[in-house]
Order: structure tokens, then C-alpha cells, then sequence
């Protein structure tokens, strides 16, 4: 069972979670950037050597060919994108378990925490799914070399002028897939670590920022644990051409299975699992600190 002291706030969680996604970006972009460099560079010509030959050398390399903030690429969406994103998110949770509870003082169960994550899971990919399929073609663009979009706004225009909605919310079943049970397991493991490192007699609220931090970290670690193999198809699937795959993400799942093995559904784990911990243990403290101050500033919302 999970302990939880005050009456649940959708509406804090909105603002706390969009301020932990804040956090979030900044520790975690550029982890997130060789991570899309590396799922989707192209497979090397017989005789050339493959062009990042992994996390730490895709790296390097970007840091020599463009410097510190080469791993800052495309951080504006992502920011736009994910503090609302989190925010939607974190309400979902908090939603997700009000409508579970009988009463206001009710403690829920850890299969009740990871049905309200599941919510916030459908909640996010409506805001995701296109901030995603940008995310993604302008990461791989200054990879490729050539420029296609100028930015966010204008690979948004030319995607809608190019398949109307349909263009921009392309791999949206693909999010789905990846968000819905790896919300779940993200939410269930965060309150279930909490409540192993909270002493006995004292209250989850009162946790020290080194055990939030842990257990933001590993949330982030389970959460990913479970999203990675539908984050690469996705990946694959939202930067191919227009008619490449015409069954969407089945046709995608049996390309790379047969060129790659099973092994490549776990591409970019290194650096996933990198950047899971710091930008996750990032959100949920700054998520735990706007809650005390929103619970001081305004105590009956």
C-alpha cells in the first residue's frame, strides 16, 4: 500500500509537473539529442566505418564538430513541448487518482498508482505525438547535414501543407504504445520507492532531496525500461519517408528484426538509461519542491 498524507490536487500537480518537465529538459537534452543521432543514423557503405560508433563517441563527436551547444539542438520545442507536456502528465496522475479514491483519505493500492500513470499516459501523447515527429526530423537533419526546416513552426507548416493533420500527428499509435504502460510503470515505481525510503513514522512528504533525487532516477530507469522498444520504432517510423511503411509500425517491427535482430529494438539504450536518471531525479525534485510551495502559497487549491 502507498501513503498518501494530503488531499490530492489535480490542478497543483498541473503546475508542479510543468515546472519538473522544466527541469527535466535542461538535464536531459542532450543525452536525448545523440540518443536520436545514434537510433536513426543511416547503416555505413561497405568499407566506411559506421558514423558514431556509439553513445560516448557520438558524443565527441558532436561536442568537436559543434561544440557544447550542438547538444543543446532543438531544445526550444522540447521546452515548449514539455512543460506543458509534464504538466498535462502530472495531472493525469493526480486525476487518475482521484477518481480512484472513495474518499479523500483514501490510500491507494500500487495497481490503482499504475492505472492513474496509464492515464497520464493517454493525456500526454495527444500533446506528444507531434511535438515528438518535429523533435525528431529536426535532431536528425543537422546529423544528415541538409536543411529541410527551418525550425519547430516551419516543420510543423510544411508537414501540415505536405499530409494535412494525419503528416503531423504521424506515429501517434506508436506513442501511444510507448507512453501508456511506461507512465504507468514510471508513477507506480516513483510512489513505491518513496514509500521504501520514507523511515518508518515519517511521512513520504518529509523525504531528504537525496531520495527523491534516487527515486525520480530509478522511476525514470523503470520507465524507459519498458518504453525503449516502441521508442525505436517509433523513432524509425516518424523520420521515413512518406509510403516507406504502409501497415505503420508492424511493417517497421519486421524490417529491423530481420536486418538488425531483436537486439537493435534496444538501440541508444546507453544512452537512454544515461540520461533517464539525471533528467528524471531533475523532475521529480523540481516537481516536489513547487508542490511544498504551492501547498504554502495556496493551501485550498
Amino acid at each position: 500500500m502507498s501513503k498518501q498524507p494530503q488531499p490530492i490536487s489535480p490542478g497543483k500537480n498541473f503546475f508542479a509537473g510543468g515546472f519538473g518537465g522544466i527541469c527535466l529538459v535542461f538535464a536531459g537534452h542532450p543525452l536525448d539529442t545523440i540518443k536520436v543521432r545514434l537510433q536513426t543514423q543511416p547503416k555505413p557503405v561497405p568499407g566506411q566505418p559506421i558514423l558514431y560508433s556509439g553513445t560516448f563517441d557520438c558524443f565527441k563527436k558532436t561536442i568537436v564538430k559543434e561544440g557544447f551547444l550542438g547538444l543543446y539542438k532543438g531544445m526550444a520545442a522540447p521546452i515548449i513541448g514539455v512543460t506543458p507536456m509534464f504538466a498535462v502528465c502530472f495531472f493525469g496522475f493526480g486525476l487518475g487518482k482521484k477518481l480512484q479514491q472513495k474518499s479523500p483519505n483514501d490510500i491507494l493500492t500500487y495497481p490503482q498508482l499504475f492505472a492513474a500513470g496509464m492515464l497520464s499516459g493517454v493525456f500526454t501523447t495527444a500533446i506528444m505525438a507531434p511535438g515528438e515527429r518535429i523533435k525528431c526530423l529536426l535532431q536528425i537533419q543537422s546529423a544528415s547535414g541538409e536543411v529541410k526546416y527551418a525550425g519547430p513552426m516551419d516543420c510543423a507548416k510544411q508537414l501540415y501543407r505536405q499530409s494535412g493533420i494525419r503528416g503531423v500527428y504521424k506515429g501517434t499509435a506508436l506513442t501511444l504504445m510507448r507512453d501508456v504502460p511506461a507512465s504507468g510503470m514510471y508513477f507506480m515505481s516513483y510512489e513505491w520507492l518513496k514509500n521504501i525510503l520514507t523511515p518508518e513514522g515519517s511521512s513520504p512528504t518529509e523525504l531528504s532531496i537525496p531520495s527523491i533525487l534516487f527515486a525520480g532516477g530509478m522511476a525514470g530507469i523503470f520507465n524507459w525500461a519498458v518504453a525503449i522498444p516502441p521508442d525505436v520504432l517509433k523513432s524509425r517510423f516518424q523520420t521515413a519517408p512518406e509510403g516507406k511503411y504502409p501497415h505503420g509500425f508492424r511493417d517497421v517491427l519486421r524490417e529491423l528484426v530481420r536486418e538488425e535482430g531483436v537486439a537493435s529494438l534496444y538501440k541508444g539504450f546507453t544512452a537512454v538509461m544515461l540520461r533517464a536518471f539525471p533528467a528524471n531525479a531533475a523532475c521529480f525534485l523540481g516537481f516536489e519542491f513547487a508542490m511544498k510551495f504551492l501547498n504554502w502559497a495556496v493551501p485550498d487549491l
